[in-house]
C-alpha cells in the first residue's frame, strides 16, 4: 500500500507560493503517470493522464470499474476541443460560451490522440471543462487532459468531500486534493452532440431546461430512467452499471411528497432506515433517519445526496426507504442518482385518493385507531368537530335547525345545548328530525373537505352509518373490543365510577350493529395502547394495498 499524499488547498486565496508549489506537485504526478483526487465543482474525480493509456489503466485498476465504462476528458477551455476531438460542430462552441466552465459534458466525435482505455474503444469522447479554480491550475500546469471518473470506488456514493476520497482511496494513489466541499453535489450533464437532435445521457448539475432554451428541444436516453441491457454498451459514464449504492439495498418512492412520505410509513419495519425531506423526518421518530435537505430546495438536495447514501454504511439497518424529488431542473439528476442506487427499483406512491369510514362505540380504541392514520401522514375528519364549527359559522343551518326547534338559539345566534338536549333526547322523532337537518349540511361539507387531492383520509363518525357518510368511504370500518375491557378503558380514561362506565356503554349501539354494517372490523383486546397501534398499523398496511390493487385495476 502506498503512502497517499494529502494538499489542503481549500484556502486558495492563502500563501499563494504554497498553493503553487502544490498545484506543480500534483501536475507533476499526472504527468508522470500517477493519480490525483481533484475537487470539482460537481464531485470529486480520480484523475489520471488522459492521454497515457497505462495511467488510466490504474484508474478502472483503482476503482474496480468496468472496463466497458468511459471516462470523461477533463479540460480548462473551448480551445482544446479541436485537439482531442474532430469534426467538432459549431453548436458545441455555444454551449461552451454559455455553459463552460461548469457542469456539461459534451460527447464529440474522438480524436487520433485519445486512447481506446479513455474512451472505452468508442469512436466519441466525452469533454467538460470543470468549474473549480484549483483543478483548472492544474490542468493547465500539467498541460495534458485528465480523464476522471468520480474519486470512490466503483458502485459506491460519489464523494463529494476529501475526507470521502480519503476513505475509499487512501493509500491506493499518490495524492488527494483538497479543495472543500462540492458545490453543486451531483456530476456533470452529459450530452450526446453526436446525433440530431442532441441527446440526453445523464442528467447532471445542468438542468435539461437551461440547456433548451439556449439550444431548443433534447431527446432523452432510455438510460435516464431505466437500466441499459446485458450487452449494451454505454456511451457515457453513469449509463449501465448499479452506482452510488450504500451497502443496505434501497427503494426509491416516487410521487408527491405527502403521499411518499405516507407510503415509506407504511412500509418501514424495525431495521429500516429512512431518506426523507426535512418537513417529514419528524413522522420517522424511532428510526435511523438523514434528511436530503428541504422538498422544495433541490440544490440542497443534491449537495446532501451522496452524503446521505455514505452516511448509511455505518448505520445498523437492512433495508432504506428514500423520497424522491420530481424531475424538474435538478431534481431529474436527484432522482437519477438515487433510482441507480437503488439498481432501479422504484415504487410510487399514492397518485390516489383513499377514504376510510372509521366508528365505533366508546372505549374501544377507535382514537388510538386515528392516531395510527395520523401517523402515517392520513389526515382525519372528525364529524363531530365538523359539526360544531358549522354551528358557529354556518347561519342557513343554524336557521334550519332554529324552524324545528325554536328558541334553541340565543339573540346572539349561540346554541343552547342543554334546551336542545331536553328536546332530542326524551323523544327519539324529535332526534331524528335533528339528526336529518345536520345530516343534509354535513355530508356535503365532509366531502367537500375531502376534495379531490390525493392521500389518505379517515372519516370519524359516530353515526358514519346513518348519516349517509359511508357512501363517501373505500372502506367502513367498526372498531371494537370486549365489553369488560372497555369499561377499564372508559372507567381509566374519564375517572368514572364501573357503574357509570357501563351505563354509557349499554346507552350505545351495541357492537354487533357496526359488525354486521360495515365493511371491516378491528377487535381490539390489547392489553395497552402501544401493543393495539402496532395491530392498527397493520390492519391498515394490508387494507390500504388491497384498495390500491381494486383502485389500479380500476383505472387500467
Amino acid at each position: 500500500m502506498m503512502q497517499t499524499i494529502y494538499y489542503d488547498l481549500r484556502d486558495i486565496k492563502g500563501q499563494q507560493k504554497e498553493i503553487r508549489d502544490k498545484v506543480a506537485a500534483a501536475a507533476k504526478i499526472l504527468r508522470e503517470g500517477g493519480l490525483v483526487a481533484l475537487p470539482t465543482e460537481t464531485v470529486y474525480g480520480l484523475g489520471a493522464n488522459g492521454l497515457d493509456p497505462e495511467a488510466v489503466r490504474h484508474i478502472f485498476e483503482v476503482k474496480g470499474r468496468p472496463q466497458d465504462n468511459p471516462l470523461i476528458l477533463h479540460v480548462s477551455g473551448p480551445q482544446w476541443l479541436t485537439r482531442y476531438c474532430a469534426q467538432v460542430p459549431p453548436l458545441a462552441y455555444v454551449l461552451a460560451r454559455k455553459f463552460w466552465p461548469g457542469p456539461l459534458t459534451m460527447i464529440l466525435k474522438r480524436g487520433p490522440s485519445v486512447p481506446d482505455e479513455t474512451t472505452a474503444g468508442l469512436d466519441t469522447v466525452a469533454v467538460r471543462c470543470p468549474n473549480h479554480p484549483v483543478t483548472l491550475a492544474i490542468i493547465r500546469e500539467a498541460g495534458l487532459p485528465i480523464a476522471a471518473p468520480s474519486a470512490n470506488l466503483s458502485g459506491r456514493p460519489s464523494c463529494t468531500t476529501a475526507q470521502d476520497v480519503l476513505e475509499d482511496m487512501d493509500g491506493k494513489i499518490q495524492c488527494v486534493v483538497d479543495g472543500g466541499p462540492c458545490a453543486v453535489g451531483v456530476e456533470s450533464t452529459i450530452l450526446d452532440l453526436t446525433c440530431t437532435p442532441p441527446r440526453l445521457l445523464r442528467p447532471g448539475g445542468l438542468p435539461v431546461e437551461q440547456i433548451e432554451r439556449l439550444i431548443g428541444p433534447i431527446a432523452i436516453d432510455k438510460a435516464v430512467n431505466a437500466s441499459l441491457g446485458e450487452g449494451e454498451q454505454p456511451r457515457a459514464p453513469g449509463m449501465k452499471y448499479r452506482h452510488y449504492a450504500p451497502k443496505a439495498p434501497v427503494t426509491v418512492v416516487t410521487g408527491a411528497p405527502e403521499a411518499s412520505a405516507q407510503e415509506i410509513l407504511r412500509r418501514v419495519g424495525p431495521d429500516s432506515g429512512v431518506i426523507c425531506f426535512d418537513e417529514y423526518a419528524h413522522q420517522f421518530a424511532g428510526k435511523v433517519v438523514h434528511t436530503l435537505g428541504p422538498s422544495g430546495d433541490k440544490q440542497i438536495q443534491a449537495q446532501r445526496l451522496f452524503d446521505v447514501l455514505r452516511a448509511f454504511d455505518s448505520e445498523p439497518v437492512r433495508e432504506i426507504y428514500a423520497q424522491c424529488p420530481d424531475n424538474q431542473g435538478l431534481g431529474l439528476a436527484i432522482s437519477n442518482r438515487l433510482k441507480k442506487a437503488a439498481g432501479f427499483h422504484v415504487i410510487e406512491a399514492d397518485s390516489l385518493r383513499v377514504v376510510l369510514g372509521v366508528t365505533g362505540g366508546t372505549g374501544a380504541g377507535k382514537t388510538s385507531f386515528l392516531d395510527v392514520i395520523r401517523e402515517l401522514g392520513g389526515t382525519v375528519i372528525d364529524c363531530d368537530a365538523v359539526y360544531h364549527e358549522m354551528l358557529e359559522q354556518s347561519e342557513e343551518m343554524r336557521n334550519a335547525i332554529n324552524m324545528v326547534f325554536p328558541g334553541v338559539f340565543d339573540a346572539g345566534g349561540k346554541l343552547n345545548r342543554k334546551k336542545l338536549g331536553e328536546e332530542v333526547f326524551s323523544r327519539r322523532e324529535r332526534l331524528a328530525s335533528l339528526n336529518e337537518i345536520v345530516y343534509h349540511y354535513l355530508v356535503p361539507e365532509v366531502q367537500r373537505r375531502l376534495g379531490s387531492d390525493t392521500g389518505l383520509y379517515a372519516v370519524d363518525a359516530i353515526n358514519l352509518l346513518e348519516s349517509g357518510l359511508a357512501e363517501v368511504c373505500d372502506r367502513t370500518i367498526a372498531v371494537t373490543a370486549p365489553t369488560e375491557l372497555r369499561v377499564r378503558r372508559i372507567m381509566a380514561r374519564d375517572n368514572i365510577s364501573e357503574q357509570y362506565a357501563r351505563m354509557r356503554i349499554t346507552a350505545q349501539k351495541p357492537d354487533e350493529y357496526y359488525r354486521t354494517k360495515c365493511d371491516c372490523e378491528l377487535t381490539n383486546a390489547a392489553e395497552t395502547p402501544e401493543a393495539f397501534r402496532e395491530e392498527a398499523r397493520e390492519f391498515i398496511r394490508r387494507l390500504l394495498e388491497t384498495i390500491r390493487e381494486e383502485k389500479s385495476h380500476g383505472q387500467e
